[in-house]
């Protein structure tokens, strides 16, 4: 077992189990960037091992429709075209992300709970589990060696609003049977007690739109169809209309229509341009934007940039999902913002409009205790969470050198009776910057870093070819170091410094363009730092006629 992603980090969920000649890789997904990536779009994991070993790959398994366990599909797919297994749902959010990267030859198998397949030398049962996202699955790969458990993304939800509940005799009838290896989800590991059942915010949602007397806005994440179910069941009893708003959220709702996994009466969705023609009171919107991200439709709502909703005084918001670890900057930038227009604004803290899809201590205890594995492997989680569910399950009886937290890239290899750490295979991150995947790397960063904090000098010299005059500039350009116009003194005396060290080189017959650009270079740095105490990139352009 490899993990390629997933640990010691949320997102960019990816595992390879492997067994002689075959392989089956369990979710392919990406995460976002972090603030020091500038400029980067995606991050996805780094598969040099799967494309080394591209021949032994049988399948790719799906256990459910969230961007960081299938985001990272179209990018993988190009270089190992495998069978996609997944639920109905995963496979519809899957097709929708391949028509936009023009993807057409996928091999996509759809499988249901309770079904087992055969890949390989590899038996998969897929099991009913909750989430916060319909159709997601939990797995049980049976192995020549012993059978491994991946819980996938889960929580125990007694009263799911489909009504399919998290099948735990399952788990218990794995358990009784023996299980090699449970991989479990660590999110929500540091939380004690159960996680709230979706049902709570149904509730919650009635309570605010029987109150409401102007339009409703509701934010939440596009793949929490029960979420947006709830919304629309609200909103029909309330005898309101419902517009949806944001790309990612018509597609999702539209696959989700399509399939039949959302129940809309006819006539309560209504086209977002036609909102003008109900009264406030008749409105509710759906739309992306619950993590604040600058281009979302509801950031664009709160700094008027909307191209058919305003935020206005009477206007309830309700923000229905809690900010991600490092978006909260942003979240409560949108949420000042849209008090600043006069609407009312419901964000988790006041009400409650948001439950979590992972499991609590308690729910992962009873996983534990049905499974009763020989070893556990922590997955899904930052290292502080693996390390709090690792001492979770010592608390459960598990013998402590039973435990593994792998980092990326480990080698797991187990027997009937052992697991050992055997090595690790090449791994990380590859950062996709529009078009380009991976042709952004450390020294690129470094770069932009350095151009963002400090700017860029281009000093353009042409000199003569004959006896290395200077026939004209020095020129220079600055662009985010200092603004010219206002600093001619500094400008004349970088322009009197490059001068002298051309004269100098020439003195002493340097003719190496190399080298005469690392002199412009160090002195100009040092006469910058000396007046400003800043270090821009400097570029010198040297031309010669």
């Amino acid at each position: 077992m490899i993990p390629l992603g997933g640990v010691y980090e949320i997102g960019k969920n990816m595992t390879v189990i492997e067994y002689g000649e075959d392989i089956i890789v369990i979710d392919c997904g990406l995460t976002f960037p972090e603030d020091e990536m500038l400029g980067i779009d995606l991050v996805i994991p780094d598969t040099s091992y799967l494309l080394k070993n591209r021949d032994k790959v049988r399948a790719i398994i799906v256990t459910h429709g969230h961007e960081d366990h299938i985001g990272a599909l179209p990018y993988v797919l190009k270089d190992i075209n495998v069978p996609v297994y997944g639920t109905k749902l995963t496979l519809g959010l899957i097709e929708t992300k391949f028509k936009e990267h023009r993807i057409t030859n996928a091999k996509l198998v759809c499988v249901k709970a309770k079904d087992t397949v055969k890949i390989g030398c590899f038996t998969v049962e897929f099991i009913k589990t909750s989430h916060s996202i319909a159709d997601a699955v939990a797995l049980a790969i049976h192995t020549p060696v012993g059978t491994i458990v991946h819980t996938g993304d889960f929580k125990v939800d007694y009263t799911p609003i489909d009504g399919q509940v998290i099948d735990l005799g399952k788990f218990a009838q794995l358990g009784q049977k023996g299980v090699l290896a449970l991989l479990a989800d660590s999110t929500n590991v540091e939380r004690p007690g159960y996680t709230m059942s979706e049902k709570i915010v149904g509730e919650t949602f009635e309570n605010l739109f029987g109150t409401a007397k102007g339009r409703i806005i509701v934010a939440t994440f596009a793949s929490n169809i029960h979420r947006i179910q709830q919304v629309i069941n609200a909103a029909v009893k309330f005898d309101r209309k419902v517009a949806i708003s944001g790309r990612s959220m018509v597609n999702v709702v539209s696959v989700a229509l399509d399939l039949g996994y959302l129940d809309v009466p006819p006539r309560v969705l209504i086209d977002l341009d036609h909102i003008n023609d109900y009264p406030d009171d008749k409105l509710v919107v759906i739309t992306t934007g619950s993590q604040g991200e600058p281009m979302s439709a509801l950031s664009r709502m709160a700094s008027s940039e909307h191209r058919k909703l305003d935020v206005k005084p009477g206007d309830m918001v309700v923000i229905s999902a809690t900010p991600i670890p490092g978006n909260e900057k942003l979240v409560f930038r949108v949420i000042n913002q849209l008090f600043e227009r006069g609407a009312e604004v419901i964000y988790e803290s006041l009400a409650e409009v948001h439950v979590s899809g992972h499991a609590c201590q308690e729910e992962l205890k009873l996983i534990h205790t049905l499974v009763n594995p020989k070893f556990f492997i922590p997955v899904h989680g930052e290292y502080r969470h693996l390390k709090r569910h690792a001492m979770l399950a010592e608390s459960l009886g598990m013998p402590k050198e039973n435990i593994f937290i792998p980092e990326i890239g480990s080698v797991l290899e187990f027997t009937p009776n052992s697991c050992k750490v055997m090595g690790s295979v090449p791994s990380g991150r590859v950062l996709v910057d529009g078009l380009g995947i991976g042709d952004v790397g450390n020294i690129v960063l470094r770069d932009r870093k350095h151009l963002s904090q400090d700017g860029l000098m281009v000093v353009v010299v042409t000199i003569s070819r004959d006896n290395g005059d200077i026939i004209a500039g020095p020129d220079i350009i600055s662009r985010g170091f200092v603004y010219v116009r206002e600093s001619e003194e500094l400008m004349e005396e970088a322009r009197k410094t490059v001068k002298l060290i051309l004269n100098q080189c020439g003195e002493k017959n340097i003719t190496d363009w190399a080298t005469i650009k690392s002199n412009i270079k160090d002195g100009l740095r040092n006469l910058l730092y000396e007046k400003t105490k800043r270090n821009p990139m400097i570029l010198p352009i040297i031309m010669e006629i």
